[in-house]
């Protein structure tokens, strides 16, 4: 399998080295001199497809770092193998916390360099695969179609479904890769205009100078560059639902239009004489705090109170982390959709345990992605820690330089799997083994009759399990679990835990 490889790297020296490796390994090599010149090779004016970046992480410009977050937040979706000297293991873990594939360290063998090469560009694959299937598949989306059986998500659900009934501006908040844009199709989805054209625009990723002509529309000849008419995302949306993702990132002149088609239902294409009227459902989307925007001049208020008629806040995947089972299940399902060829018939339960204690700061768009990787990679038919080394890494804190094998480490076999090779039919609902337990920190994911338990039914032993762990530190055990000191301490006293005695105890029933 060969593809188009990019290679970020402010050493020249060090990008002919890989650009003759990727050249001698079969594949056609891009090159960069730097993390903003990679960002314009992904989504610039010029940019060509690339199924794989290569990206060193210490560069003067923007770092890799900075590149893997610029990447995130303007949803391109290429596998990142990062480049780190001996002994970075805090910025290895943090490139993997930003969505990398995998890390080689320098000086990378061939070997190591054409293996991690080799095995992102099969799950970038399998990923393209199951996103054409998605679009063979589409359809009206409602919100019956969400994976969640989160008490969390209800409030989303409930808010939406009573959006659905109505035609006033939504904006939707939380951090990237929460699934935003899924809530605003189930909107759609649910509403009268559910037949109706739905026109995504990430407002990010789209350059300062081209952001007014794709959205209002330019007629021939208008620009330099202009050699057509062009109707703009408004007059596409027009009878259908616009959803403008990424809305905090809109250049302040072009609030002032976008403004004034909100309240007047009527954009003014750049060189045409006349305005044109519009009818669309306006759904809007952020990832920042657009209030702190208009406290810094940023954002225009009159624009942000247009938009902020109904807000709707979805939380981050470490605040509903009982719908992680139900989401790796469902991913599973469509890699084996996308290749009927690849069999993983289930996933162990101190895997899940494994995946249901790391924070995810990508969200479900992450887990997605670790899903995927561990699925087109795993050589069992059902997935263990093992095929989720940078996951495992970070979870218990150690991560392996080994430039010739990768961050894999030895882990004990499923229980119960059977000598011979025998497929796990029930790998889904088997309890994690002794070993597992130990070695990842006590947390059982499933009941005595192999059911996933419920956040409430976890989250006394997750607190106090912290507490032990950190010693008491509350700060510590608060940053650990993902909430806050208050929230913290909400919950030691609805449980009756005792910070300053060090002791945990019931309250009384």
């Amino acid at each position: 399998m060969t593809g188009s490889i990019l290679i970020v790297d402010d050493d020249p020296v060090q990008r002919r080295l890989l650009e003759a490796a990727v050249t001698r390994f079969g594949h056609t090599a891009v090159v960069a001199e730097g993390g903003e010149a990679g960002l314009k090779a992904l989504d610039g004016p010029g940019a060509r497809p690339v199924s794989v970046m290569i990206l060193d992480l210490a560069m003067p410009d923007i770092d890799g770092i900075g590149v893997l977050k610029a990447m995130r937040e303007r949803d391109i979706r290429v596998p990142v193998i990062v480049q780190t000297a001996q002994g970075g293991i805090e910025t290895v873990v943090l490139a993997m916390r930003h969505g990398a594939f995998d890390f080689v360290v320098k000086p990378a063998s061939p070997d190591r360099l054409q293996t991690a090469i080799a095995n992102a560009l099969k799950v970038e694959a399998v990923e393209g695969e199951v996103k054409r299937g998605a679009r063979r598949g589409g359809g009206t989306l409602t919100f019956k179609d969400m994976i969640t059986q989160s008490p969390a998500m209800d409030r989303v659900i409930r808010l939406g479904q009573k959006a659905a009934a109505s035609n006033i501006p939504i904006l939707i908040e939380g951090e990237s890769g929460v699934g935003k844009e899924l809530v605003a199709r189930a909107i759609q989805g649910a509403g009268e205009r559910r037949s109706k054209a739905f026109v995504t625009v990430n407002c990010g990723a789209i350059p300062d100078n081209l952001v007014e002509s794709i959205l209002f529309g330019h007629e021939k000849g208008s620009f330099t560059g202009a050699t057509d008419k062009h109707t703009g995302k408004f007059v596409e949306a027009h009878g259908g639902t616009l959803f403008l993702d990424e809305i905090g990132d809109l250049p302040l002149d072009v609030q002032v239009k976008l403004l004034r088609a909100v309240q007047e239902g009527e954009v003014d294409p750049v060189g045409a004489r006349a305005t044109v009227r519009v009818d669309i459902r306006l759904i809007s989307a952020t990832h920042r705090d657009l209030l702190q925007r208009v406290k810094d001049g940023a954002f225009r208020e009159d624009l942000f109170y247009r938009l902020n008629v109904y807000p709707i806040h979805v939380p981050p995947l470490r605040e509903r982390r009982d719908d992680i089972p139900y989401l790796v299940r469902h991913f599973m399902e469509r890699v084996g959709a996308a290749d009927p060829h690849r069999h993983i018939d289930g996933i162990t339960g101190e895997t899940l345990a494994m995946l249901a204690a790391y924070d995810w700061p990508g969200n479900i768009r992450q887990l997605e992605n670790a899903v995927y990787r561990a699925s087109v990679l795993a050589e069992r038919p059902v997935l263990t820690p093992e095929e989720f080394p940078q996951i495992r890494a970070q979870v218990e804190g150690v991560v392996e330089l080994d430039a010739a094998a990768g961050p894999r480490q030895a882990w004990a076999e499923p229980a119960g799997a059977a000598e011979g090779g025998e497929e796990d039919e029930g790998a889904l609902e088997r309890e994690p083994s002794p070993v597992a337990a130990q070695r990842f920190g006590t947390l059982l994911a499933l009941d005595e009759r192999g059911n996933v338990r419920s956040l409430a039914a976890v989250e006394l032993e997750m607190i106090k399990f912290a507490i032990d762990r950190y010693n008491g530190q509350m700060s510590e055990v608060a940053r650990r679990l993902g909430i806050g000191r208050s929230t913290l301490y909400r919950k030691l006293k609805e449980y009756g835990i005792d910070p300053e005695a060090g002791r945990v105890e019931r309250l009384a029933s």
